[in-house]
């Protein structure tokens, strides 16, 4: 299996949710994203889920993103959370390009974080994709929020990431230490 050859963790985004989802994806279902949660779980690897924020949902689709997540039977060890970054020539990126919907309110993004803090205490709360547009305050906010997490490089998928360096002075700017990487992560999803 995965797990015997070494694999710890699955990556699968719920994405939005199960509300505003068929008008997001339209090549597999919402509960074709939770069943495959499902059996990652009982393969024994961790899971990583979180969702894209900026797609043109309301705050209650945020809120049900959130919810998806925080019942499953166990949380995720690992939930991103992403402010979509519109991308040119891509569906969304076309359709909500130079929309107010193009960009999430900061402080909506900020919510999104503490929501997905307070509901999944135990979980790994990572600030994702879309930090390259975020401004210093706006990530210490989400920091603040109950993000505990970055991915961090240069590059993330498809886009620009703020990079090693900027982060760097970034945590050094809020007094954030990062975690070694020989350091367990020690991750107990809530049940």
């Amino acid at each position: 299996t995965l797990a015997v050859a070494g694999l710890d963790y699955y990556n699968h985004n719920i994405d939005t949710s199960p509300e505003n989802y068929e008008n997001i994806i339209s090549t597999r279902t919402f509960q074709d994203r939770l069943d495959t949660l499902e059996e990652v779980r009982n393969a024994g690897i961790n899971v990583c889920s979180g969702g894209i924020v900026g797609l043109g949902e309301t705050r209650s689709d945020r809120v049900g993103f959130i919810h998806a997540l925080a019942t499953l039977e166990r949380h995720p060890e690992s939930v991103p959370v992403n402010a979509l970054v519109p991308v040119k020539g891509t569906v969304l990126g076309d359709m909500l390009a130079d929309t107010p919907l193009a960009k999430i309110d900061d402080i909506e993004f900020v919510r999104t974080i503490a929501v997905a803090r307070i509901t999944m205490p135990k979980s790994m709360v990572r600030l994702s994709a879309g930090r390259e547009s975020m401004s210093e305050a706006t990530q210490a906010l989400c920091f603040m929020a109950g993000a505990n997490s970055i991915f961090t490089g240069d590059k993330l998928l498809t886009t620009g990431n703020r990079g090693d360096n900027a982060d760097a002075a970034l945590f050094a700017k809020l007094g954030l230490r990062p975690m070694e990487s020989e350091e367990p992560m020690r991750m107990e999803a809530a049940e």
